[in-house]
């Protein structure tokens, strides 16, 4: 596998000089694409059969092409700084986000019971205040949003991650496994409102006017009443916006309306002073097969499967994006490594918090192993706090963004061993429970 990266790298390298005098602004797009997809797929295949992710490979393809330099090799260096190829990324966040919304529904987040309830909102609760804490220990001298903003980054819980998990261990319908998708639905609800409160204080502080209490008030009520009215109002219209499709004739028509129904949200949120990736989760929300049944009959794929190969070109651009901008030469500096091992620290154990809200009758640990991992929703969360900044200085610099990265690679990696482990000894425990009182 090194090999053959090696080769490829090789190889671009080779051609590389031909196109960098042409004008044409899509030909180095055109070889940032092909690189950053072929080794996406490369190392993901090496991380998949090590048991892990493929978006951990993904992200570790991006650090192999941002720190070629450091072995004299500066081809590379411009796919981060093109502006289409971050276009491309932001759609590729607005599809993941919409893929994760379809993996729920309205219905589902309703009917998750009290105690997902519970465990999601001290599953926010805690890495919020933990990571705040570890951002005033570690960070004194920076600003207090850059504090609050590295609480938010814990807040929320990779639910693909952990459904595949689940999946892969056949614990998924148990409910333990219930519970914790339930609350990982929660933590993302609630995480992209506390996303757009902190961004809405930054940005005010931004201006020269530090955001009030009613003015922190009135964001949250924009955000809740953006997630609420969107879901409610488009419950209503959406199945009436699908069958005025399941009308029309050629083909993709259910992919091109459902994207139209998702890019529209994700406009209407950032009209609002929220992030687009909201608007894009409350989207997949909406959507359900019933609202696309009569396309469907007509001959057309379910959605998920038409979603498929666009998040499949899309999406690994923005983790392999996100992974070019870790500089591993900072990583020789203590306080990064100190910050990385902290916050980390204060991702797991915020998020054991939340297990006490399981209740009696449920394996504890298995609930608060399932919620560890952070993978996706905390590169974008990092990813957006690079874009804001006060008085000219980002929030998440490219020494904190190396250290939740690193944040993020552990606590995504140690979630399959450990929740493997822990299911096991939840049916060895239940197993010797039965066998003693037969």
């Amino acid at each position: 596998m090194t090999a053959a990266f090696t080769v490829f790298a090789a190889a671009v390298a080779f051609f590389a000089p031909a196109s960098a005098g042409h004008d044409d602004a899509v030909v180095p797009v055109l070889l940032a694409l092909a690189v950053m997809l072929a080794s996406a797929r490369l190392v993901g295949d090496l991380t998949v059969r090590l048991g892990q992710p493929a978006v951990l490979g993904e992200l570790v393809a991006g650090v192999i092409l941002g720190n070629l330099h450091l072995f004299g090799f500066e081809g590379f260096q411009a796919f981060e700084r093109n502006e289409i190829v971050g276009g491309l990324a932001s759609l590729g966040v607005i599809v993941l986000l919409f893929e994760v919304g379809l993996e729920s529904t309205v219905r589902d987040v309703l009917k998750v019971g009290a105690p997902s309830l519970i465990v999601a909102v001290l599953g926010v609760v805690a890495p919020f205040f933990l990571g705040w804490g570890v951002g005033h220990l570690m960070l004194s001298d920076h600003s207090p949003y850059v504090h609050v903003f590295l609480g938010a980054t814990l807040t929320a819980t990779s639910v693909g991650i952990t459904a595949r998990v689940l999946q892969d261990l056949g614990h998924s319908k148990s409910d333990e496994g219930r519970i914790i998708l339930g609350a990982a639905v929660i933590d993302d609800v609630l995480g992209l409102v506390i996303l757009a409160v902190v961004g809405a204080m930054i940005v005010a502080a931004d201006g020269g006017e530090p955001l009030s209490i009613g003015g922190m008030l009135w964001i949250l009520a924009k955000a809740l009443g953006f997630l609420v009215g969107a879901v409610v109002i488009g419950l209503l219209i959406s199945p009436r916006i699908f069958r005025f499709a399941s009308r029309l004739r050629g083909r993709g028509i259910l992919l091109t309306t459902a994207l139209v129904f998702c890019l529209t949200l994700a406009y209407l949120s950032v009209q609002i002073g929220l992030a687009p990736i909201v608007g894009a989760y409350a989207a997949g929300l909406i959507l359900e097969r019933v609202h696309y049944r009569d396309l469907v009959e007509k001959g057309e794929h379910e959605l998920e499967e038409l979603l498929h190969p666009l998040g499949t070109v899309l999406v690994p651009i923005f983790f392999v994006l996100m992974g070019m901008r870790v500089q591993l030469e900072r990583f020789a500096r203590p306080e990064i490594l100190g910050l990385a091992g902290l916050l980390t620290v204060a991702a797991i154990v915020g998020k054991q918090v939340c297990a006490l809200g399981a209740g009696r009758g449920h394996d504890r640990w298995t609930v608060g192993l399932g919620m560890i991992p952070r993978g996706e929703v905390g590169l974008i969360f990092a990813s957006i706090g690079m874009g804001l900044s006060i008085g000219g200085v980002p929030i998440i610099d490219e020494g904190i963004y190396s250290a939740v990265v690193i944040m993020v690679v552990v606590t995504t990696m140690a979630t399959p061993p450990a929740l493997k482990w822990s299911i096991g000894r939840a049916r060895r425990g239940g197993t010797a429970t039965r066998t003693g009182a037969a």
